[in-house]
């Protein structure tokens, strides 16, 4: 080992003992053999040995350096597990999100630092990748236990399973970091997405007590006045505006100039240009409906409002009337 240990630094002049063990000797045989195919190669090309060792070393520290810098730059950690759950390998980015340091975590098994139902949870997504056998990138989302108070911290990794080169599951390489904000919005989203399912069954359950009369020109709800609505969006069949209120970017932020480029599903969140087609013809056989939605601002945020779509049969247009909302 010795004799290994100054080969690999550069020498290639020692001398290695022989041994009674036959495999031993056949490894010394072969390492003479690969010393003598050094010494062969390096007269030929001309340059001196330690030139070819300090360049390898050299070209090896820079690649480490750069892994380092890297892992100090990206906004999350990397960490590694074998088969068994164990950690080989972990960032020290992780000390900022869990207050754990990588000593605390390498060597030991991965679960002890989650929760007992996230524990169980990812040893079954490992069997599952495990049997798989391909390196297929996967999302997890599970807590882990901050170290000082034990709370747990919403984290979102991508991992990747390593397999040898004959197939065999050998554990995770993954990327980690702090999701506890993607995780509030994804709640409020949800929350958001149930309140507009049930005004949309209210709505459903209001239309099919109206009475049903021989003419589609009468509005089903008595249309509000002008002091009740904030803006007013025309728009046709194809739900394409083509017509606004002036002060509509003091609510939405899109001139009208803007707003005539863009159609009516354009400004509604939550709601393709085909739902938006199907509730036209609906519009269209009922007159007119009133509902809670959701407009898009020009910065991307939202506008809870009410909505007043009335047909217009003669001109075959739709005119809503918005009042701003609150959920």
């Amino acid at each position: 080992m010795k004799n290994i240990d100054e080969i690999s630094k550069g020498n290639l002049d020692v001398e290695l003992e022989k041994s009674e063990i036959y495999e031993i000797n056949n490894l010394t045989n072969s390492l003479d053999r690969v010393m003598a195919s050094l010494k062969l190669a390096i007269n030929k090309v001309g340059v001196r040995k330690e030139e070819i060792f300090h360049d390898v070393i050299k070209a090896k520290e820079e690649a480490e350096e750069k892994y380092e810098i890297l892992l100090k730059k990206i906004d999350g950690w990397i960490w590694e597990i074998n088969d068994k759950g164990i950690c080989t390998k972990c960032s020290s980015k992780i000390t900022g999100t869990l207050g754990y340091t990588p000593k605390q975590i390498i060597g030991k098994e991965i679960f002890r630092f989650l929760p007992l139902q996230d524990a169980n949870k990812l040893k079954d997504i490992i069997h599952v990748i495990s049997q798989q056998k391909t390196d297929t990138a996967n999302k997890l989302d599970l807590h882990w236990m901050y170290q000082n108070n034990s709370r747990p911290v919403w984290v979102r990794s991508f991992c990747i399973p390593i397999i040898d080169s004959i197939g065999t599951f050998q554990g995770l390489r993954c990327f980690s970091r702090d999701a506890t904000e993607y995780q509030v919005a994804e709640i409020k989203i949800e929350e958001l997405e149930n309140k507009l399912s049930d005004a949309y069954k209210q709505l459903h359950e209001v239309l099919q007590h109206q009475p049903k009369g021989n003419t589609l020109i009468e509005p089903v709800f008595s249309p509000p006045t002008e002091q009740e609505f904030d803006y007013m969006i025309l728009f046709d069949e194809d739900a394409k505006i083509i017509d606004c209120t002036n002060d509509i970017q003091k609510r939405l932020g899109f001139t009208k100039e803007e707003m005539l480029t863009l159609t009516f599903a354009d400004i509604v969140y939550l709601e393709s240009y085909q739902d938006i087609k199907v509730s036209l013809d609906e519009i269209k056989k009922q007159g007119s409906t009133q509902i809670k939605s959701i407009h898009k601002k020009k910065d991307g945020s939202s506008l809870f409002v009410s909505e007043h779509i009335t047909y217009l049969k003669d001109r075959n247009a739709f005119i809503c009337m918005v009042k701003q909302d609150t959920m």
